[in-house]
């Protein structure tokens, strides 16, 4: 059948430099269907210091409309990280939409405008060392008073949700997005296994709060962690057995803070560089060399006009 260009939506381009992935046609579709080609476009699909919550705004009459988008915008964040935390938070109202919800997603269609050509690199080059990022935005949601937390390896895994468990400080929201990375992590060490490539280095676990890092190292489970012991033996665990290697990272360079918060424009261009997150057709030139398959990518962008 040749060399794969164009599956369920997503355009495949390859070059020396590896394989990016993106879904600018589907995002044509969208625009086109919704009749927001003609909209102006917007360089960031969620507004800094935004918060959302059920009582905001009047009810919409006819709520078929935010299910049908909110449905499609689940489906184009498979190569598109720089969505997931918008979607995250719209999925959030589908029972009873308002308002202002649709108004969001007016200002991601737009941005989808702006950006119709982004998607993912996945490198040629460089190690196989697996590395995660995990955060925790405690409290952030005045409806439940929960916090959101990130799972992932960008840019190959990457997760929002909110956790089952109500959490009474920042340590122990960072630390149970801790318990959930190294779930994940053990499972994609145990596929690269089944791959024939054996990740004999620790994964380096990456975390912005010194005092969920300290929790995993210290065997005592004394007074104010004792709520949180499974999760502590989960992590510790991870840890004694050279698994997981916890690390600390600045705030400032943490990637996953996309997933997690809306922040500003320049905030935002910058961390979408350190999820390997390109404009596959506005770096064209500069991703593809000249004699490789960029056939595929032309053949991509054909089926999108």
């Amino acid at each position: 059948m040749g060399q794969l260009k164009y599956f369920l939506g997503i355009e495949v381009a390859r070059s020396k430099k590896g394989i990016a992935l993106c879904q600018r046609k589907y995002a044509l579709e969208i625009l086109e269907d919704t009749g927001f080609l003609g909209a102006k476009p917007s360089h960031f699909p969620v507004e800094q210091g935004l918060s959302l919550t059920q009582a905001d705004g009047s009810l919409l009459s006819d709520p078929s409309q935010y299910h049908r988008l909110v449905g499609l915008f689940i489906y184009l964040i498979i190569t598109r990280p720089d969505l997931v935390y918008a979607v995250h938070i719209l999925s959030q109202f589908m029972d009873k939409p308002r308002q202002p919800h649709l108004e969001v997603t007016h200002k991601v269609l737009r941005y989808i405008k702006q950006m119709l050509g982004q998607g993912i690199l996945l490198p040629s080059t460089g190690s196989l060392e697996l590395k995660a990022f995990c955060d925790a935005d405690w409290a952030r949601c005045r409806d439940m008073r929960r916090k959101c937390v990130l799972l992932g390896n960008a840019p190959i895994s990457w997760k929002t949700k909110k956790q089952s468990t109500v959490t009474r400080s920042s340590a122990e929201a960072e630390y149970l997005s801790m318990a959930t990375v190294c779930c994940e992590t053990t499972w994609l060490r145990s596929i690269l296994r089944d791959l024939n490539i054996h990740h004999k280095q620790p994964i380096k676990l990456y975390c912005d709060n010194l005092a969920a890092i300290h929790i995993s190292s210290n065997p005592v489970f004394h007074e104010c962690t004792k709520h949180i012991e499974i999760d502590c033996h989960v992590v510790h665990e991870k840890v004694q057995r050279g698994v997981i290697k916890t690390a600390d990272i600045r705030t400032k360079e943490q990637p996953t803070d996309l997933f997690t918060k809306p922040v500003s424009a320049a905030w935002f261009k910058a961390l979408l560089g350190k999820l390997s997150v390109i404009n596959i057709h506005s770096n064209l030139r500069g991703s593809l060399e000249e004699g490789d398959t960029a056939t595929s990518v032309k053949e991509g962008i054909r089926m999108s006009q």
